[in-house]
């Protein structure tokens, strides 16, 4: 019997505009959001304290950075059509249990070999987390105009978790041990699945049909060795055991893709990327993340390496164009609910964009300022392309694919940022290689940060004129990827203009 007073969340009607509860809900779903986003970059600066204390080689090192995000990545999709099946809030605190339990393992492993497997496990819940959070906000807010800001805030906290997570674990290791910096994911986790089930409705795809495990691993295949590749290529160079990683991988999509076509119950419905506007918001929130992520490998390093602050001190300097970002994605949804076309907005977000890569090409050697400014502006353009594409997906999207259609958004992202960090690096890795000497080390020709521990070793003059000389022959590569990177922005403002111009606000029909 059903209690008439019983004050559980229920699914709204499409259209209904959402009270108290579903903003409070929302502020819970951030939760896990900023963690999950936090914690790609929460090992920073535990990385030394972590060598010291657990001894990890070269290899396990390596491993212990990236399982995290190699497993997200690879999961996502799977995740996401397995919260549209058997409940995205039972997924959500599925998983919110899991990355408690993963964060406490990860924060008392007293082995290499045991904070690797706690990483796999944190991606676990992480891949769990993310298309939850977002799937829950489509069915909780059902209004339109209400569902932009809900998104606009969603995306800047997304954004702004990524730098938070350095500084934070700057911080903690500063003052306690590095396990701590896993620590603070535990009352965040407890208090999601302590108001997780008063706050938060559940919903699921009432007909979902046999769920199709051979995808699972085809899907696995498809993105893991892409994303190695695309990782590796900015550092190593175009090595063929790269080439063929993504080779392999791409052979994979193909037979993903084929499987999607021809499964009577498929993970990923062909007819969900046929929605109106579903694909070029993909293939423009690729483009975003290529380019947001492509410029962060440059502005961190040129924050320590160039202008020579100290990590910590970098990554606080960082967080200052953050200030911002959290105004971007709801004044930007104010703009579409006032009349100004979708279209129109997302392809000012990529001139913003492109403006601030702008601003990148003519850095000097000592230029802090215009370069925080340069990112500043960089990330307001990314939260207002992102609350916008995330709006017009998930509008475009079925109710009850709300959980897969979120997990190909994520998995969008970071194919956009790999492919970033590997091209754009890579061009910027050419030109610091052309720009330095031949006579200079061969260790010193290959990076900055080569270059730098090889002036560590040389007498006064000749460390400092190396030093300089890597620090500009850095500042030109940066420079000559920002050019490549606004060239590319401006044609997807282009795109954007063009392929969302006859999608207004709440226009997804």
């Amino acid at each position: 019997m059903t209690n008439p007073t019983s004050t559980a969340p229920t699914v709204r009607a499409e259209g209904t505009r959402a009270g108290r509860r579903e903003w409070t809900a929302l502020g819970v779903l951030m939760l896990p959001l900023l963690l999950v986003s936090m914690d790609v970059s929460v090992l920073y600066f535990a990385t030394p304290a972590i060598s010291t204390d657990l001894h990890p080689s070269g290899t396990q090192q390596l491993w212990i950075f990236d399982v995290y995000g190699f497993v997200l990545a690879g999961l996502l999709m799977t995740m996401g059509s397995l919260g549209d099946r058997i409940g995205r809030r039972k997924l959500l605190l599925t998983g919110a249990a899991a990355f408690g339990g993963a964060s406490l393992l990860a924060a008392y492993a007293n082995s290499a070999e045991t904070l690797i497997a706690a990483r796999a496990l944190l991606g676990i819940g992480g891949a769990t987390l993310m298309p939850s959070t977002m799937a829950l906000l489509r069915t909780m807010f059902t209004d339109p105009a209400q569902r932009a800001k809900a998104i606009g805030l969603w995306s800047g906290v997304m954004t702004g978790g990524i730098a938070l997570g350095s500084v934070m674990s700057g911080i903690l290791v500063e003052h306690f041990w590095w396990g701590s910096v896993f620590l603070v994911n535990l009352p965040a986790m407890a208090l999601l699945l302590l108001l997780g089930p008063v706050l938060l409705p559940e919903s699921r795809n009432p007909g979902p049909g046999r769920f199709d495990w051979v995808s699972v691993p085809l899907s696995m295949a498809a993105v893991l060795p892409v994303i190695y590749g695309l990782k590796e290529i900015p550092s190593e160079g175009w090595h063929p055991l790269y080439v063929v990683s993504i080779t392999v991988g791409l052979l994979f999509a193909a037979l993903f893709v084929r499987r999607q076509r021809t499964a009577p119950s498929p993970l990923i419905p062909p007819a969900l990327l046929r929605g109106h506007g579903f694909a070029p918001a993909l293939a423009l929130n690729l483009v975003a993340a290529f380019a947001m992520l492509g410029s962060a490998i440059f502005t961190t390093q040129y924050l320590q390496s160039v202008l020579g602050k100290s990590p910590l001190s970098a990554a606080l300097w960082s967080l200052l164009p953050s200030v911002f970002i959290g105004f971007a994605g709801p004044v930007t949804a104010q703009l579409v609910q006032r009349g100004v076309n979708r279209g129109y907005v997302v392809a000012g977000g990529f001139a913003a964009m492109a403006a601030g890569f702008s601003m990148l090409a003519l850095l000097g050697t000592d230029s802090l300022w215009p370069a925080l400014a340069g990112a500043g502006v960089l990330a307001c353009g990314m939260v207002a392309i992102a609350s916008q594409l995330v709006d017009l997906a998930m509008s475009s999207a079925p109710v009850e694919r709300a959980g897969t259609a979120s997990s190909l958004l994520e998995t969008s992202t970071e194919f956009g940022g790999a492919l970033g960090m590997a091209v754009l690096g890579s061009i910027g890795t050419a030109i610091y290689r052309h720009e330095m000497p031949a006579t200079a080390p061969a260790e010193a020709r290959e990076t900055l940060g080569g270059a730098l521990a090889t002036a560590a070793r040389l007498p006064g003059g000749a460390g400092r004129s190396l030093v300089a000389t890597a620090r500009e022959a850095f500042t030109t590569g940066m420079n000559g990827a920002a050019i490549a990177g606004a060239v590319i922005l401006v044609v997807a403002a282009v795109g954007a203009a063009l392929s969302l111009r006859r999608i207004g606000a709440g226009d997804t029909e």
